[in-house]
């Protein structure tokens, strides 16, 4: 199969950050054609000015259609392109140059219908987002209950960094009506058709994530709200690990109860927690700001999901 990928990128009011994703793709050392489908989710803060500047460095094409969420707007990006494998890109990352190469070289090797690729921090962003960006991908936090990593068929990819092939997405039809996890969905849709998923460890790009502790907590909020819809729409799926940070909020309660009433041993296993992830964090990112920025971030994580997670399974059905 003769690869020709279309890059598909909703866009909702954040037209710098348009900006900064396509001059990466600009500096692609890509060899082959491939198209860049931009689609314009019912913004106010248009981005069409943006994307004109970039008319005669890349084949882009730009539409604008009623705001209907992320997932649905990629669906229609994909069914305006002309490739025959979707990259689909969330509007807040950078690529590297080498993304598309990368890419192609590791289906070329090993071919599947779907693939997710990881994200890191840039050495531009600022100490919050990386702190984000360390709490949503560390082992020692929640970054490992995507999928199994190594193994074909069993990963999840996110939709800031996924590939669908067109066969894929005309049999499954893409994205649901979900506002959250409906990259999981897809991805759960994706193996009930017989397709394979895999993740493209070397295919990474940059992601901002959200700029304030605020912005943070709403995000996993949604997270941990989708994750119970999620399981009783495919209950074959659920995992244990999907109650760990309900449970571990639930203990920090705890252990501040117990703490007024002069029971300091529960603690300690919680200051123990958060100062290897410090030390972590400091050996990953090689600065005592991050490094103590994502003791908050993690913490925010783990209410956000967490509450987001009880509320969903206990008083949203």
């Amino acid at each position: 199969m003769e690869l020709y990928f279309s890059i598909i990128i909703p866009v909702y009011n954040r037209p710098d950050e348009i900006d900064e994703l396509l001059e990466s793709i600009t500096k692609q050392d890509y060899q082959d054609e491939f198209e860049v489908i931009i689609i314009e989710d019912g913004s106010d803060q248009s981005s069409v000015s943006i994307v004109e500047k970039y008319n005669t460095k890349l084949n882009i094409k730009y539409f604008y259609k009623e705001n209907t969420g992320a997932g649905l707007s990629r669906n229609y990006g994909m069914k305006k392109a002309s490739g025959n494998y979707f990259i689909i890109l969330d509007s807040d990352v950078i690529v590297p140059p080498k993304y598309l190469s990368i890419v192609k070289n590791e289906l070329t090797k090993n071919f599947t219908d779907a693939f997710g690729g990881p994200d890191a921090a840039h050495h531009s962003f600022t100490a919050i987002q990386k702190a984000i960006n360390y709490s949503m991908t560390s082992t020692i936090t929640t970054g490992g209950i995507r999928g199994k990593k190594k193994s074909v068929g069993k990963f999840q990819p996110r939709s800031f960094n996924f590939g669908l092939s067109k066969k894929a997405f005309e049999k499954t039809k893409g994205f649901s009506k979900l506002k959250a996890g409906e990259d999981i969905d897809l991805s759960f849709r994706l193996l009930e058709s017989g397709f394979n998923t895999q993740l493209l460890e070397k295919a990474f790009v940059y992601h901002k994530r959200r700029t304030t502790i605020k912005q943070f907590f709403k995000q996993t909020f949604a997270f941990g709200t989708a994750r119970p819809k999620l399981n009783r729409k495919y209950p074959e799926t659920a995992k244990i690990t999907y109650w760990f940070p309900s449970l571990f909020i639930i203990g920090i309660d705890i252990t501040i109860v117990l703490l007024l009433f002069g029971s300091w041993m529960p603690i300690l296993f919680y200051a123990i927690y958060f100062v290897l992830l410090f030390f972590n964090s400091l050996f990953q990112n090689k600065s005592f700001k991050v490094a103590f920025l994502s003791i908050i971030t993690t913490l925010t994580q783990f209410y956000g999901y967490g509450l987001g997670f009880l509320q969903s399974k206990f008083i949203e059905k």
